[in-house]
């Protein structure tokens, strides 16, 4: 097993320390090195990556800021220079934090928490699947199969799960695209269904664990056809 990682670091010393240790290890596999958070966004975006070897103290946009601008982070390991900033790592759910200079063991010792991370991950079943959201200015744990709905609310949506009710700063569009195709149906502007959770449905409404969700007329034949599939 070999994790895709990318390095993003202003220093580029720093980048090279940090290539040589990466390209010495087995299990990874080193995609891009980039200076700035705005270009390590579009790598992201654009590539599938596993791992990022993340600098804090960076110029403009630090590494947090970059963590808050996606929407779905791979894992991370933070690099500074600093320990001031251990305790809010954790709010991001990183995998690790690495202290400038880093010695190979204290690195090897990281690899192996993704490694077992990275594992579990992909050991999770399907009822465990999870997506991670920004609420109250704070990365939040959903599992998928916990969602019954999502509805808009202006400019923000409401994510309805067994647990309660959770709003998020986001378009529909944008949230659709984090929620897989074949478990969840966008059947109205205004709403998204767990399709696991539909009980039944006329040619206005749709209902989920006892509550009406509206139907788009245009919208009846393909939640047919999506629930056909499930």
């Amino acid at each position: 097993m070999k994790l895709r990682s990318i390095i993003v670091d202003d220093s580029s010393m720093q980048r090279m320390a940090v290539a040589q240790l990466v390209n010495k290890h087995p299990n990874l596999a080193l995609v891009a090195q980039y200076s700035n958070a705005i270009e390590a966004n579009n790598g992201i975006k654009n590539n599938e990556i596993d791992l990022i070897f993340l600098d804090v103290e960076m110029p403009i946009i630090n590494g947090f800021d970059l963590l808050e601008s996606l929407e779905n982070p791979p894992q991370v390991i933070l690099i500074t220079g600093k320990p001031d900033y251990a305790l809010k790592a954790f709010d991001y759910d990183v995998t690790d934090y690495l202290y400038k200079p880093i010695s190979y063991s204290r690195f090897e010792a990281s690899i192996k928490r993704a490694l077992a991370r990275h594992e579990q991950t992909q050991n999770v079943s399907a009822e465990e699947e999870y997506i991670f959201v920004k609420s109250n200015l704070k990365k939040r744990k959903v599992v998928l199969n916990d969602i019954k709905w999502v509805e808009a609310l202006g400019d923000y949506i409401k994510v309805v799960t067994n647990e309660g009710n959770i709003v998020i700063l986001s378009t529909m569009k944008s949230f659709e695209k984090q929620l897989p195709q074949d478990k969840f149906l966008r059947i109205h502007k205004s709403y998204i269904v767990n399709l696991e959770k539909v009980e039944k449905f006329n040619s206005k409404n749709i209902e989920v664990e006892g509550r009406q969700v509206p139907l788009s007329r245009n919208k009846k034949n393909e939640l047919m056809e999506a629930l056909y599939n499930v």
